[in-house]
């Protein structure tokens, strides 16, 4: 056997670089590279490493641990988890900042792999600088924190254990039905130890996503039920972009006679034009989807959670006679309150379903689907027209930025008010348009997920959008993107604080209070200059008046060759009103304000509805 003496970092990085995948026919990296933030645990080990192939493996510095793996999970997601990154920081802090992130691609379901430094393995130096020591458990360190929110967690401790836990960390991260975050906490004196490793060990291999097909009595028994049904749904979630089903799905649809709606993951998985598109689906769905979300006999699920925001905490699908099929390559989330599981890949389950159905629901239906649709993009429109209003909403701002975008233009969002509306309102142009991180609702992914999605493909313009609170929490990637030279064009809603949150704070009784800055405890409110800031990290940034400005700025910015920042004031208090559902926000039993109690009034009444375990 023909050996190669290596430290275990460098046979680390050498691995991650021979491993390929296979993209429109062509072989390609699987690691675009590795982010990484150097500090003492990952400095001298994996930093030398990394120098050493990065011809091969190139190596990006962020300016803070949770944002760079925001970009490298948000690089996934735009690639659909057919290529990934990695991440590499020291022990103690720089670890546990990816703690958040590693939740985010965990929800996700998003392929990440995590590389923290870790304590000494021989213990001589313990306890050293930033060790986390537990009284009663020597092996305990900070990374531990990662094991509920990995896939696959390991602590390497010896240079040879990589050479069975790395082919065991890509085959989670390369695995539909597995995929998700991969922690190696990687102990800072082991990277540094060198073996013998087999050449074999770093023979180039090739990773090519799977397209299980689903078991023959679920098919057959999903098959049944769709043909008898009279009044189909199908939902679309991110599965169906992952899997590259999106044709699949309309030709399905199109079979069946079926409406389609959208989750926030699946949203762009169908032609904004498409007849038979109703949109956002759920709390923050289109009144069309929802109202026929009330009436199907028989929901489809194609590469979904089923969670609450998407059905209306369970309480959306009203008709008794109701049936859920829920087509998902993972079967933790194909059997979710009791649907009929068809456990597979769902452009080949949608092909195969396609060759043997009929067209089962009624024309009435089809027709009624539509019409609706037409009803709500008229519904829709006032929300997003010109306004020369000082402080726009959301949705006007919204507005402005569709009317100056273009086709392969990709938004980008996370977490508070922003989401809601754009699921509602916006109107992608393309598969993959709308990248936004709901499953955790994680702000401060914007910016940093943009920078990512950009990586993803430098030939698309990302537009990030971002509230004033979002942007206070992390704006450090401005300077990396300028640093990278992968231009962003980020907008800044400023409306002076947690403005979805006050609004939700308002509908269950409650009093504003600690969201608006205003409505918070100060001495002096805060004037914050976000353009200013903005050009002190690099970027080109300028403060608009209103709509109008806006949509001038945004086609400025779409000239500008590096990231370009807009800001803009907005109202914190309206929000569209039409469409959305009841969410289950548990409201107090006991208060002393009246307006709490007739919230929890309507609360109760409003629980009757939620349908669990039928």
């Amino acid at each position: 056997m023909t050996t190669v003496r290596l430290t275990m970092a460098q046979a680390v990085v050498r691995f991650l670089a021979a491993q390929t995948t296979v993209i429109d026919d062509e072989e390609t990296p699987l690691f675009h590279g590795v982010f990484a933030i150097f500090g003492h645990g990952n400095v001298a080990g994996m930093g030398e490493a990394l120098h050493g192939v990065r011809g091969k493996l190139p190596t990006f510095r962020a300016h803070n641990e949770q944002a760079m793996a925001h970009a490298a999970i948000a690089f996934a997601k735009a690639s659909r988890r057919r290529r990934m990154m990695a991440c590499t920081t020291s022990i103690g802090p720089g670890a546990t900042n990816m703690v958040t992130a590693a939740a985010v691609a965990h929800v996700n379901r998003l392929p990440v792999l995590l590389l923290p430094g870790d304590v000494f393995a021989n213990r001589r130096p313990d306890p050293v600088l930033q060790q986390i020591e537990d009284f009663q458990d020597g092996t305990i360190s900070a990374n531990d924190c990662f094991r509920p929110v990995s896939r696959y967690f390991d602590r390497i401790t010896r240079p040879e254990q990589i050479i069975a836990a790395l082919p065991r960390a890509l085959n989670v991260l390369t695995d539909p039905a597995q995929c998700g975050p991969v922690t190696l906490a990687l102990c800072q004196d082991t990277q540094a130890e060198a073996f013998d490793y087999p050449e074999s060990f770093f023979a180039p291999q090739v990773w090519i996503a799977r397209r299980p097909m689903p078991d023959g009595d679920e098919f057959a028994t999903a098959a049944t039920v769709i043909q008898d049904a009279k009044k189909p749904l199908i939902i679309a979630g991110g599965g169906v972009l992952y899997s590259q089903a999106e044709d699949a799905l309309v030709a399905f649809a199109e079979r069946i006679g079926a409406p389609i709606c959208e989750t926030q993951a699946g949203k762009s998985a169908v032609p904004d034009d498409h007849a038979l598109g109703l949109g956002a689906v759920g709390v923050t769905g289109t009144q069309a989807a929802n109202d026929c979300a009330q009436e199907a006999d028989v929901i489809i699920a194609v590469g979904t959670r089923l969670q609450d925001f998407s059905t209306g905490s369970w309480a959306l699908f009203r008709n008794p006679e109701r049936a859920i099929i829920s087509i998902n390559i993972q079967p933790f989330d194909a059997t979710k309150h009791r649907a009929l599981p068809v456990v597979g890949d769902a452009r080949a389950t949608l092909d195969a379903l396609s060759r043997v159905l009929d067209a089962p629901a009624t024309k009435e239906w089809t027709a009624l689907a539509k019409q609706r649709r037409g009803d709500w993009l008229k519904k829709a429109e006032p929300y997003l027209a010109p306004t020369n209003a000082a402080l726009p909403s959301d949705a006007q701002v919204i507005g402005a930025v569709q009317r100056a975008s273009e086709t392969g233009d990709v938004i980008v969002c996370a977490a508070g008010g922003l989401p809601g509306e754009l699921h509602k309102l916006w109107r992608p142009g393309a598969p993959g348009g709308y990248h936004m991180e709901y499953g955790f609702s994680c702000m401060g992914y914007e910016i940093a997920g943009g920078l990512g999605v950009k990586m993803a493909d430098p030939s698309r313009e990302v537009i990030v959008m971002v509230g004033d609170g979002s942007y206070l929490m992390m704006n450090s990637e401005i300077a990396t993107s300028v640093m990278l030279g992968e231009k962003l064009i980020i907008i800044v809603l400023d409306n002076r604080g947690f403005g979805c949150i006050n609004r939700l704070q308002r509908a269950t009784g409650g009093e504003s209070f600690n969201n608006l800055l205003r409505d918070a405890r100060h001495e002096e409110l805060p004037a914050i200059d976000f353009a200013a800031h903005a050009a002190s990290l690099g970027a080109i940034a300028e403060k608009v008046a209103g709509v109008a400005d806006l949509e001038s700025a945004v086609k400025r910015a779409r000239a500008s060759e590096k990231t370009h920042v807009i800001v803009i004031d907005t109202d914190p208090m309206p929000s569209t009103d039409a469409g959305g559902h009841w969410w289950d926000v548990a409201i107090p039993e006991v208060s002393s304000r009246s307006e709490v109690l007739k919230a929890r009034e309507d609360y109760v009444s409003a629980l009757q509805a939620q349908r669990l375990g039928d």
